[in-house]
């Protein structure tokens, strides 16, 4: 497992983080996004989309529970935030390591869905537009990628 810390000091800024790492990603990759309410999460997935060439606008899924983009790489946007308490299949396993990249937001509600590898982006509020982007790389696949995203 692997670890890193970025700060950023916009909302811009974190979305070019993710717009940096999307080049990088591959069909079957899996992000899981956690932090508070308004921590950047979406902001994050805005980016990422941006990066994977999606031209829809990109918002938080709460109500849907996932929203599907088109780009060079299909993108399933997941938020579990809904799904806390809720022990069944819901049906994700063909988007969480399918022919896409797939994000969840508020993923330790269904955390016994994941896969043993994938990439957790911790986001923390800091002061005004700052925040701290903890990066972990849960599996050798992750680790490369996370390598590779830093010396880039």
């Amino acid at each position: 497992m692997k670890e890193k810390t970025i700060i950023t000091d916009s909302a811009a800024q974190t979305q070019q983080w993710a717009q940096r790492l999307a080049p990088l990603l591959t069909s079957g990759t899996l992000l899981t996004l956690s932090g508070d309410l308004g921590a950047g999460k979406t902001t994050f997935t805005q980016g990422l989309a941006k990066g994977l060439g999606v031209a829809r606008t990109v918002t938080s899924p709460t109500f849907t529970l996932m929203k599907i983009y088109k780009g060079r790489l299909p993108l399933y946007h997941i938020d579990a935030y809904r799904l806390e308490n809720v022990r069944q299949d819901l049906g994700f396993d063909e988007y969480l390591q399918g022919d896409g990249v797939c994000v969840i937001e508020w993923s330790n509600f269904i955390d016994y869905l994941l896969p043993p590898e994938y990439m957790n982006i911790s986001f923390e509020i800091g002061t005004g537009d700052q925040r701290t982007l903890r990066w972990t790389a849960v599996g050798t696949s992750y680790e490369r990628i996370l390598e590779q995203l830093c010396t880039r």
